[in-house]
């Protein structure tokens, strides 16, 4: 370590470095260990990421001047809301949930209604809302319910847009996407509002078209793997299905599987009903679930059938493969999803995915905004 270091520098670096870097830090002049400055910092770090460390790994912790242990979780969760920018505190709570399971965060009232709301907290909920009682799953059930709703918001407009019908230059339209924008339309209307002066375009009005309205629905049927590892698919498929259930071009089913089929249809008019229904983990019996879905089939010709599913059948795969053919003959379309998300990251069954696309299924890893761009480019 440089002597010449400031003892700003050094106390940067030892809060960096840890407890076990006092000792080497002090045989410089600029460093004191008895009067570091970042203390309080270091408690509320050293309370979430001395869990990383053990004795196995060479490192002790110390007995005395590491009030850490002192620390509860919601004086942690308080100090660190107090102390670091919120960018920072959702990370750590974040890491503090997935990494070291403080599921103190999520079982208690207090905790977690100070949380930020977004899509992690709302994750870890759907993981640990089975070990939830009384007023806390009250108070989890709204955080979900705030941050679905913002995902509908983002996804509504654009998938309405895409499935209720082909667009018609001749009525004006309430959905105002870029898609729906008459843009020789916009430029004729807004002429007589050139700027000569400054030589500049000024648009005081957008004109967008209007859809056209398909009469005879399309059914789409949508089997959803609730195994642990798509649980980011298991959440926007719920979205996405109370999305096009709001829709009068589409009849929507929905049911989640693991080695028993639940049908969540009834339930589509609030997806935070669906959500709070699903239970993660399990194993998983594909086929069980493709056959389920063919009772539900009315009009083969205007069936949309949708799996979302990483495909690791827990059953002989051969009934499986039989399932999804006999489905595909009957005249549906099938789209198997190994994820429905806007991360992408997928890990599924290769083999699977290929003997399916191989009996004439699509196989995709879609964003949820593509599978409305998917159904749209069928139905209409």
């Amino acid at each position: 370590m440089e002597t010449g270091m400031s003892a700003e520098v050094l106390n940067r670096w030892r809060l960096l470095l840890g407890p076990s870097a006092d000792e080497a830090l002090s045989e410089t002049d600029s460093y004191d260990a008895d009067s570091f400055a970042y203390q309080e910092l270091d408690e509320l770090l050293g309370y979430l990421y001395d869990r990383e460390y053990g004795e196995e790994q060479g490192y002790r912790r110390k007995q005395a001047g590491r009030g850490g242990s002192n620390l509860t979780v919601p004086g942690w969760l308080g100090k660190v809301r107090e102390l670091f920018p919120k960018e920072t505190v959702e990370i750590l709570e974040k890491q503090a949930l997935d990494r070291y399971g403080l599921s103190e965060l999520l079982t208690d009232k207090a905790v977690l209604e100070s949380l930020e709301p977004n899509m992690n907290l709302l994750k870890n909920i759907m993981q640990f809302k089975g070990r939830m009682r009384g007023e806390v799953v009250a108070s989890a059930k709204e955080i979900v319910r705030q941050v679905v709703e913002e995902l509908r918001r983002k996804l509504e407009s654009d998938a309405r847009a895409s499935i209720v019908g082909k667009r018609n230059r001749y009525t004006s339209g309430r959905v105002r996407t870029l898609r729906n924008l008459n843009m020789k339309k916009t430029i004729s209307r807004n002429l007589k509002n050139y700027d000569r002066e400054n030589r500049r375009f000024v648009v005081d009005r957008l004109y967008f078209d209007g859809r056209v309205q398909p009469y005879n629905k399309w059914h789409v049927i949508i089997a959803v793997d609730e195994s642990g590892s798509m649980l980011d698919s298991v959440i926007y498929s719920s979205v996405m299905a109370s999305i096009f259930y709001r829709l009068n071009s589409l009849k929507t089913s929905l049911f989640v599987f693991d080695t028993q089929v639940v049908d969540l249809s009834g339930r589509l008019e609030d997806p935070v009903d669906v959500l709070m229904s699903v239970q993660l983990g399990g194993g998983t019996h594909i086929a069980k679930a493709l056959r389920y879905g063919e009772t539900l089939i009315e009009n083969p010709g205007r069936t949309l059938f949708i799996l979302v599913s990483d495909l690791m059948e827990g059953y002989p795969v051969s009934q499986m493969y039989h399932a999804g053919k006999d489905i595909l003959d009957a005249g549906c379309r099938l789209l198997v999803l190994t994820a429905l998300d806007f991360e992408g990251h997928t890990m599924y069954d290769e083999h699977a995915a290929r003997k399916f696309a191989d009996m004439g299924a699509e196989v995709a890893a879609l964003t949820p905004d593509a599978l409305a761009e998917w159904i749209g480019r069928i139905v209409n």
